[in-house]
């Protein structure tokens, strides 16, 4: 039987561009799917800051054009290969070529809804040129969610025997613009209405592609619970419970080839299930790092992550001093975003130094270390999709303290006292007081059942997180859309 084509459609892709999981998951599942059999091609844009060189991208055609609502936009195309899976870059100079991916400091560019509408009828665009015709287009978030409706009203014979699958990374970020976009994307205003694109009169990228897609997928089982509700799903839960069972909860998987203590290139000491006392090595180098006391005997918290409303860090903000001051314990933080964070975070260790050690700004050779390092893993998300850093925890065994939401409450275990089974410390209600609580469950845990705490740790380690069975669920979903 002919490989099924997929075209995978997203505005990043690691390593090439990432300012979040979805660029990991643009990476890692395309990989995992090309090695199940399945002809996949990935397309993005090529922004100014990705390094051509450094990835031997390539001009491939140099000319294209696609027809939008106003005008003809021109672009080039550009190819390269990274393990056995072809990626293609969108070159458009005057949308691409500039410093960052969405925003600046200063906001949002103001030309989003242009520059991804465009992009997503370059995708099509592409399909043509390269005369490879897909049984599934797979779309990822708001910049990718036009292209179902594309295909869905546009009736191009080129794409007849095509399905759509849209994933939504993060329902918080939805593409939500004003309507005079219609016209460039090439959208007839009949199909502006309540049931597809309109929210509260505004143009809702997000919910069109849920609408006009053959079928949604969300990265966690629990979080495709969370927002079939009205609190958690952005406004859009009727929509979403209007998909029924073409609406999916697949968990994202791990790289375990770029996250594994046994080969990890960034750690001062490598180390594995068998060899866990490696680990008191890459405790005491983050200690120095970020200027500790060197103490085996205390337990070390990190977080690494996005300094964002999302993530709980007016809860940690609340706790972290309390928790300092109040119990035997050290604390690392590595993080950028709100500036008010990122200004409470980067003076702590001035009041609690040896104590508190924060970095602002974002280390691929810290984030490992914090890994490696720390005790214990903070994760106190308001909503949580999927969650990356939690697995990457329990890989190293560092026992993660999350809130029990999203993708968090599906891969973490929570800790039971009497047995010592679990594989990290969960809180449910959204207050300080309850992570505060909860470090304090694991402190005390710590230092009264120390046997308990290397049990966690083995467990955690053992724990397979691979892309191995979403990539199966993801190719039996395709293969479903397909009639195959």
């Amino acid at each position: 039987m002919e490989d099924l084509r997929v075209l995978f459609v997203s505005s990043e892709v690691e390593p090439f561009v990432k300012s979040g999981g979805l660029a990991d998951v643009s990476s890692a599942l395309p990989r995992a799917l090309k090695k199940r059999g399945v002809d996949i091609r990935i397309i993005l844009p090529l922004y100014g800051k990705i390094d051509r060189q450094r990835y031997s991208i390539q001009p491939c055609l140099p000319s294209l054009c696609v027809h939008m609502g106003d005008r003809e936009e021109w672009f080039a195309l550009h190819h390269t290969k990274r393990d056995g899976v072809d990626i293609y870059f969108v070159e458009c100079e005057k949308y691409f070529g500039r410093a960052e991916l969405y925003h600046t400091r200063e906001g949002e560019y103001q030309d989003n809804p242009r520059r991804f509408a465009f992009f997503s009828r370059a995708a099509l665009q592409v399909a043509h040129d390269l005369c490879f015709s897909p049984g599934i287009i797979h779309c990822n978030d708001w910049q990718t969610s036009l292209i179902p409706a594309f295909l869905k009203l546009d009736h191009d014979p080129f794409f007849q025997h095509t399905k759509t699958l849209l994933t939504i990374h993060n329902i918080g970020y939805q593409g939500i613009f004003t309507p005079d976009v219609l016209t460039y994307a090439r959208i007839n205003r009949q199909h502006f209405h309540a049931g597809t694109f309109e929210s509260f009169g505004a143009m809702n990228f997000l919910k069109g592609g849920i609408v006009f897609a053959d079928a949604v997928t969300t990265v966690s089982p629990t979080y495709r619970h969370e927002i079939c509700g009205p609190i958690g799903s952005g406004g859009l839960h009727d929509v979403l419970r209007a998909k029924g069972d073409n609406l999916v909860g697949i968990l994202n998987g791990v790289d375990y080839s770029a996250w594994c203590p046994a080969t990890d290139p960034h750690i001062p000491k490598r180390y594995n299930v068998r060899s866990l006392h490696f680990k008191r090595d890459n405790k005491a180098a983050l200690q120095e790092r970020f200027g500790l006391e060197k103490r085996h005997d205390l337990p070390l918290f990190g977080f690494v992550g996005r300094f964002a409303h999302q993530k709980g860090l007016d809860l940690l903000q609340g706790a972290i001093e309390a928790a300092v001051v109040n119990m035997h314990c050290q604390m690392v933080v590595v993080g950028s975003g709100e500036q008010e964070y990122e200004r409470f975070f980067g003076e702590l260790p001035q009041h609690y130094p040896g104590r508190i050690g924060s970095y602002i700004g974002y280390s691929e050779e810290l984030a490992h270390l914090v890994e490696a390092g720390a005790d214990f893993f903070l994760m106190p998300s308001r909503y949580e999709p999927c969650g990356l850093n939690q697995m990457y925890s329990l890989a190293y065994g560092t026992l993660p303290v999350v809130r029990a939401t999203g993708g968090l409450e599906d891969t973490v275990e929570n800790y039971d006292e009497l047995t010592g089974k679990g594989t990290g410390f969960k809180f449910h209600d959204m207050t300080i007081s309850a992570l505060y609580n909860t470090i304090g469950w694991a402190i005390s845990t710590w230092y009264d059942r120390p046997q308990h705490i290397e049990a966690m740790r083995q467990r955690a380690m053992k724990r397979d997180f691979s892309w191995d069975k979403p990539a199966r669920q993801y190719r039996e979903l395709y293969g479903k859309l397909a009639g195959e």
